[in-house]
């Protein structure tokens, strides 16, 4: 089975997130698609930088969900 991540950009001072973007990549397990979400969460952060991320209070929030059989991510 395949998992899909979406990862959302989300504001606690505008208490809202953006719609999610849908990683490129399948993954073959949910382990491994967690282990990315993490990774990704810290590089998106580390590319917004700390004084966005303060002044907005930004977070990275994601979800791994199971692929649908027949359902193209």
């Amino acid at each position: 089975m395949n998992f899909i991540l979406n990862l959302y950009l989300c504001s606690a001072v505008a208490v809202s997130c953006l719609p999610p973007y849908q990683y490129p990549d399948l993954f073959v397990d949910g382990y491994s698609c967690m282990i990315a979400g993490n990774n990704e969460s810290i590089l998106k952060l580390e590319e917004i930088g700390q004084l966005e991320v303060n002044k907005n209070k930004l977070f990275i929030k994601f979800l791994c969900t199971e692929q649908v059989k027949g359902n193209p991510a």
